[in-house]
């Protein structure tokens, strides 16, 4: 019987044999999602009615429904249609890892475009109608202005998201994709032993807590007011100026 504490070295190693796959399943939904999600977020802002509407249909799809299903009726309901069969994505669609990150794409778009169309709609008016009277196009205003602030404001809600997305990778245990999790439960089934399992949840802090550490200072760095309160704090044998 393998323990933590008498051969650590074995099972962190077989657990960490499933965390390429965790990793990959994170950063490719994370980063397609991402990209998806901003013009997700635009058509939710449409003055076009219908464009609008099929957004946030999208929307209250996925964020209405378990993501477990999702990765279940992408992985065993596609192949159910003949099209599909015969499409040329089948050879894609039929392998589980592919139907993983497809499902996990899906439902962070819906989440991300929902934390970006807030961080638009936060950024103020009146900065807008300034970049109007310069003479800026449409792209420009949104690439030079827009976009920016809105990212600053939708960061910490999306460090939330990434965290999700980490542990959500999990769920693709369940159509056989050998990730972290899948080994974990397979060695705890063989062992009888709680260890690969508390392995594996090491594992998915030491990720997360690397995440929101990258956020933060991603934060820090596109916020000037944040290194401008820094600054002016007074030292530690310096006394607070009387106003």
């Amino acid at each position: 019987m393998i323990t933590l504490f008498d051969k650590p070295d074995n099972v962190w190693e077989l657990i960490a044999n499933g965390l390429p796959w965790t990793l990959t399943l994170a950063a490719s939904s994370l980063a397609i999602g991402f990209v998806l999600a901003v013009g997700l977020a635009l058509l939710r802002l449409s003055p076009i009615t219908p464009l609008r509407w099929a957004a946030w249909s999208y929307v209250y799809f996925f964020r209405s429904t378990p993501l477990l299903v999702q990765i279940f009726l992408i992985y065993y309901g596609l192949g159910q249609f003949e099209a599909v069969q015969k499409s040329v994505f089948w050879p894609l669609l039929r392998e589980a890892h592919w139907c993983a990150i497809l499902a996990l794409t899906l439902n962070t778009t819906a989440y991300t475009s929902e934390i970006i169309r807030g961080g638009l709609q936060a950024v103020p008016w009146g900065q807008v109608e300034a970049a109007k009277a310069c003479g800026m196009s449409v792209l420009m205003r949104f690439r030079r202005v827009v976009f920016p602030q809105a990212i600053r404001q939708a960061l910490p809600g999306y460090g939330n998201e990434i965290v999700l997305m980490v542990k959500s990778t999990s769920l693709a245990s369940t159509i056989t994709l050998l990730e972290m999790t899948l080994i974990a439960r397979k060695e705890t089934s063989a062992t009888f032993t709680i260890e690969p399992l508390f392995v594996a949840a090491v594992f998915y802090l030491a990720i997360n807590f690397l995440a929101t550490r990258g956020v933060m200072a991603l934060e820090y760095k596109l916020s000037p007011d944040l290194r401008d309160a820094k600054r002016s704090l007074p030292l530690p044998d310096q006394e607070p100026v009387a106003r």
